[in-house]
């Protein structure tokens, strides 16, 4: 079986390089990895190969820097005729970008089975590109791979039981993901002592939804609680390129410590030392969990609905009065003990098991 892995976004490296390990284990699965190009940043590209092992692309599409549109069009494009020419098995996306969407749609069009990793997940805010996204890539998708529960009763409530798709429980690749590079940040870190931080003593935040972003009220109200928090404890936003500029075209007063975009074992190293997360960030939730920090989500719902059903996450919005009540409240509150909500590290052997069936059933 030939698989076409399609990757473009931070996250999508981290998940690709769990699964591809996985993969290369059996001698049934070849797969062909492209990327799109969409964070194209060294520090949000090339050193997530680099750091993480992951083979380097058989193709890179260098589409960035566009609108939406022109963006997803020329992906469309980019894609198409690689698929054409490497005629693959099963083209593979992950998560919810423009390079999520433009993969499936070219794969269906080409009447080449879609697999998508992380299905069945909804914010339920038709106003956020990466909702829309998602939805229309389940529907066009052969397997709908879920890392949770909710993600099923999610599909299970937009009638996909009468759908001709296979719906799976994996668990999630960013839990198999974690669990094998958190010992080797150990080693390939020092950025606790560059930044001279003491464990346990600094939030570590991240800015960059275009929800927030885009917002000026928004994002003026998040900075400012990042200010105020940072008055009694140090707070780090290592800042998103597209987040920097904004901030800077309407000077908006930064007084927390800002730094560079990180790889992904110094992110892994941050997290483990830091005492709280505040972010908007899908993928920084589930990580936060992972390595037993609370986390305070600065938007208005989450798709990692069972992290805040057990106590682990907290939805404040962008009101800095809540932000700045919950982070104090959680910096003095002791961790609850962790569930099983993610699989342990399973997901990976678990998808590539489905697709080993299918090839079994097709030979």
């Amino acid at each position: 079986m030939k698989i076409l892995t399609i990757i473009g976004a931070r996250p999508q490296f981290v998940k690709a390089a769990a699964l591809s390990r996985e993969i290369k284990k059996h001698p049934q699965l070849h797969e062909i990895i492209v990327h799109t190009g969409q964070h194209f940043d060294t520090n949000m590209s090339d050193i997530f190969f680099e750091e993480m092992e992951i083979p380097k692309p058989h193709y890179n599409l260098n589409i960035n820097g566009l609108s939406h549109g022109a963006m997803t069009g020329q992906m469309l494009e980019g894609l198409e005729e690689v698929m054409l020419k490497e005629k693959p098995n099963v083209v593979l996306v992950y998560g919810d970008t423009n390079s999520t969407i433009a993969g499936a749609l070219a794969a269906k069009k080409l009447h080449i089975k879609v697999a998508h990793v992380e299905a069945g997940l909804r914010s339920f805010n038709m106003q956020m590109p990466e909702e829309v996204n998602r939805i229309l890539t389940d529907r066009i998708s052969d397997w709908l791979f879920c890392p949770t529960d909710a993600a099923i009763s999610n599909l299970k409530r937009e009638g996909f039981e009468y759908i001709h798709t296979r719906v799976i429980k994996t668990g999630d690749v960013m839990e198999d993901a974690a669990q094998f590079y958190a010992e080797k940040a150990i080693s390939k870190s020092d950025i606790i002592n560059k930044l001279q931080l003491k464990p346990g003593q600094f939030i570590l935040s991240t800015i960059h939804r275009a929800e927030n972003t885009d917002n000026l009220e928004k994002l003026s109200q998040i900075v400012k609680a990042l200010n105020t928090l940072h008055q009694n404890t140090t707070v780090i936003v290592p800042m998103h390129p597209r987040t920097q500029k904004i901030i800077e075209a309407h000077k908006l007063p930064i007084h927390f410590i800002t730094i560079e975009p990180v790889g992904y074992f110094d992110m892994i190293n941050l997290l483990s030392n830091c005492g709280l997360v505040i972010t908007d960030s899908g993928g920084l939730q589930k990580e936060a969990f992972f390595f037993g920090k609370y986390c305070i989500t600065t938007r208005e719902q989450t798709e990692w609905v069972e992290l805040v059903q057990n106590g682990y996450n907290f939805i404040s919005g962008t009101d800095s009065g809540i932000i700045i009540e919950l982070a104090r409240e959680k910096l003095s509150t002791p961790y609850p003990s962790r569930v099983n909500l993610y699989g342990n590290g399973k997901a990976c052997k678990t998808i590539c098991e489905a697709l080993l069936q299918e090839n079994a059933e097709v030979e």
